[in-house]
C-alpha cells in the first residue's frame, strides 16, 4: 500500500500556490512497540496553515504539511490504542501517519459526527468558546466578530448569542451576512466589502463596543477601535489578514485602548486544554439541542486537493469550517 503525501516545496509568498507544493509517496508506516498507524480520514483546511509554512515556521522545506486530522487507528503496537478507535492528531497532510501517541486524542462518535471534531467541537469551536472567556461579556454589552462566517467566528457570535448579548458580525460578501442573521441568529451584520465598517459601527452600535473577538486583525481591527465603548476587550482570536503579509503590520489606531481604557488580550487556544472535556461537553450538547449550528464545508479530493484548497480560506470562498475528506 501507498501513502500520498503532501510536502513544503517552497516557502510561500503571499497565498499560497500549487507550485509551493509537491506530492509525494512512499510505503504506509509500520507500528514499532509503542507506536500506532492512523489511516487519516479528515482533515482540517485553517489559516494558521500559512503561517506554519513561513520561514519562522515550523514546517521546514521538504517536510510533510502540518494538519488537524481525523482518523482511524489502522494498526497498533501501542498499549493505549486499539485498532478501530477514532483519533483526533496533529497526522499532517499525507494519508497515514505513525505516532507514538504524543498528542494524540481519542474520538467517541457516538458524541457527534467525527467532522464536528474539526469544527465546533475541534479548535474552531474551542477557540469561539474561551474566546469568550478572555473578553469577559457583561450584560447589556455589544459583541462585534470579526471573521463571522469562518469556523471560529460563527461559533463565537452564536455562544454570545445564546449567552444573552447584542452580536454583530463582520464578514465578506452579502450572503454570508445573510446566513448571520436569518440563520445563526445574529442581530445584525456589516459587509466588509461593501460597506463602511466604522459608518455602521455607527448605527448599529452607537453606545460603542463592548466586546470585540478580532480574526482578522488590519483595516478592520482598526475602524472597530474607533468605536470603543470605555473599558472594552478586544480579544485577539487571530489574524487571517495578517498571515499572507510578508510585513504584518499592526493597528495604527491602538491608542483609542488608551483613550477608552479598554485592553487587548491574546490568547492559544492550548492554554485551556485541562477545560477541553468541560467546553466540548457544552459545545455538543448545544448542537444536538439544534441551538449551536456548524456548517462544514467538506471537499472530496484526498491529499491532492490540498493545494488548491488552502487558498479558498483567504479568498473568502469558504463558509463556515473547510474540510478536506481523504
Amino acid at each position: 500500500m501507498t501513502n500520498h503525501q503532501i510536502r513544503l516545496a517552497a516557502r510561500p509568498s503571499g497565498i499560497p500556490k500549487p507550485s509551493d507544493w509537491a506530492l509525494t509517496e512512499e510505503p504506509v508506516p509500520e507500528p514499532a512497540p509503542g507506536e500506532l498507524v492512523v489511516a487519516n480520514e479528515y482533515l482540517s483546511i485553517d489559516p494558521i496553515m500559512r503561517r506554519w509554512a513561513a520561514a519562522d515556521g515550523p514546517v521546514g522545506i521538504g517536510d510533510v504539511m502540518e494538519a488537524s486530522v481525523v482518523g482511524r487507528v489502522s494498526a497498533s503496537g501501542h498499549p493505549g490504542f486499539a485498532v478501530g478507535e477514532h483519533v483526533y492528531g496533529g497526522f499532517g497532510v499525507q494519508e497515514f501517519a505513525r505516532s507514538d501517541g504524543t498528542g494524540v486524542t481519542k474520538l467517541d462518535p457516538l458524541l457527534a459526527p467525527l467532522t464536528a471534531y474539526l469544527a465546533a467541537l475541534g479548535i474552531p469551536g474551542l477557540t469561539a468558546y474561551f474566546g469568550l472567556d478572555v473578553g469577559r461579556p457583561q450584560e447589556g454589552d455589544t459583541v462585534v466578530v470579526s471573521g463571522a462566517a469562518g469556523g471560529v467566528g460563527s461559533i463565537s457570535g452564536q455562544l454570545a448569542k445564546l449567552r444573552g448579548f447584542r452580536v454583530i458580525g463582520i464578514a465578506g460578501g452579502q450572503e454570508k451576512c445573510r446566513w448571520l442573521v436569518d440563520e445563526l441568529g445574529f442581530d445584525a451584520a456589516i459587509d466588509y466589502k461593501a460597506e463602511d465598517v466604522g459608518g455602521r459601527l455607527d448605527e448599529l452600535a452607537p453606545a460603542g463596543v463592548d466586546v470585540f473577538v478580532d480574526n482578522v486583525g488590519g483595516a478592520v481591527l482598526d475602524a472597530v477601535l474607533l468605536h470603543l465603548a470605555r473599558g472594552a476587550r478586544v480579544v485577539i482570536s487571530g489574524g487571517l489578514s495578517q498571515y499572507n503579509a510578508d510585513r504584518p503590520s499592526g493597528p495604527s489606531n491602538y491608542l483609542q485602548l488608551l483613550w477608552q481604557r479598554a485592553s487587548m488580550t491574546g490568547f492559544l487556544t492550548p492554554d485551556y486544554e485541562d477545560r477541553y472535556p468541560e467546553a466540548r461537553a457544552e459545545l455538543a450538547a448545544l448542537l444536538r439541542d439544534g441551538r449551536l449550528i456548524s456548517r462544514e464545508q467538506r471537499v472530496e479530493g484526498g491529499v491532492r486537493a490540498f493545494p488548491e484548497l488552502l487558498p479558498m480560506v483567504f479568498s473568502g470562498a469558504s463558509t463556515g469550517k473547510l474540510i478536506l475528506a481523504l
